[in-house]
């Protein structure tokens, strides 16, 4: 018989993510051990207690999901995870704090549906937040032309200065669209629109949106009125409107909740797996063949 499948939940947050655990119960973890308020340096202690009352062969079998609100707390978690691997003795791990990671991997996937991205244009509005960023990470690493866009010029400058030493190759270029104006010229070209900035904050209006005659998709992911794409419906899922395909943050939810159980399926197949955005990506690609 098989080793129970266990899985360790790590949450900086005080009381750790029920909907995470939802999940994971939903998807097959037979043991489900959940910690709060973690801090980095307690990281390796846990993580060797998942280690080392199994042999290698069975560590397959355990596995660590990092999660909570705090998405920059998140990443300190799962550094220290892996800092805390050697030899033999790993296990798989999922990295999806706020379900940033899984939400962007949906969106570009998506979009990804609808317009060749090694060949499009796209404008994250709200860039220079968690999901904002690994949008545009991910449809960078996908060969787009990504413009972040941001009220603060200078803080989409350093955004996309952060992402170039993620993607060497990344074609990144800072908005500022704290004026109408600017954002009128920030569309200009643009084929895909994400809207992923702080909830009920409309980042673009509908007559903006309409203005932009080459837009093919444009993507909400803000669920809290009001939406940060005005007209764009939060059930809308890949509905036609003024000639481009629009999802809101439920029609998103689906592929952004298939992708979540299917990782936490695979972390069981073998102990070496790291699950950051790109392979979340990866996976959505791979659910569609």
């Amino acid at each position: 018989m098989a080793p129970a499948k266990i899985l360790l939940q790590l949450d900086g947050d005080a009381q750790p993510s029920v909907f995470d655990s939802v999940v994971a119960v939903d998807s097959g973890v037979d043991q489900l051990f959940r910690h709060g308020s973690v801090e980095a340096e307690q990281v390796a202690g846990l993580v060797h207690g998942l280690l080392f009352t199994r042999k290698p062969d069975d560590l397959r079998y355990s596995a660590v999901f990092v999660g909570g609100s705090n998405v920059s707390q998140g990443e300190a978690l799962f550094k220290a995870v892996k800092k805390a691997f050697f030899g033999p003795f790993a296990v798989s791990v999922l990295l999806d704090p706020n379900g940033s990671n899984t939400t962007s991997a949906a969106a570009v996937h998506l979009a990804g549906k609808h317009v060749d991205l090694e060949n499009a244009k796209a404008l994250v509005l709200g860039g220079t937040g968690p999901v904002g960023q690994r949008v545009a990470r991910l449809l960078a690493g996908s060969g787009a032309e990504v413009r972040i866009g941001s009220r603060s010029l200078d803080r989409a400058n350093v955004t996309c200065e952060a992402i170039s030493k993620q993607v060497s190759s990344g074609n990144l270029v800072p908005i500022s669209n704290a004026e109408s104006s600017d954002l009128a010229a920030a569309l200009e070209g643009v084929q895909i629109v994400v809207a992923a900035g702080a909830a009920g904050v409309q980042l673009l209006s509908e007559e903006e949106r309409k203005q932009a005659k080459d837009l093919v998709v444009a993507i909400d992911l803000n669920a809290v009125p009001p939406l940060g794409l005005e007209g764009v419906d939060m059930q809308d899922k890949a509905k036609l409107r003024d000639g481009a395909a629009c999802y809101g943050a439920l029609g998103v939810g689906g592929t952004k909740m298939k992708i979540h159980r299917t990782a936490l399926e695979k972390l069981f197949e073998q102990n070496n797996q790291i699950f950051d955005a790109e392979e979340m990506l990866d996976l959505a690609k791979k659910l569609e063949e």
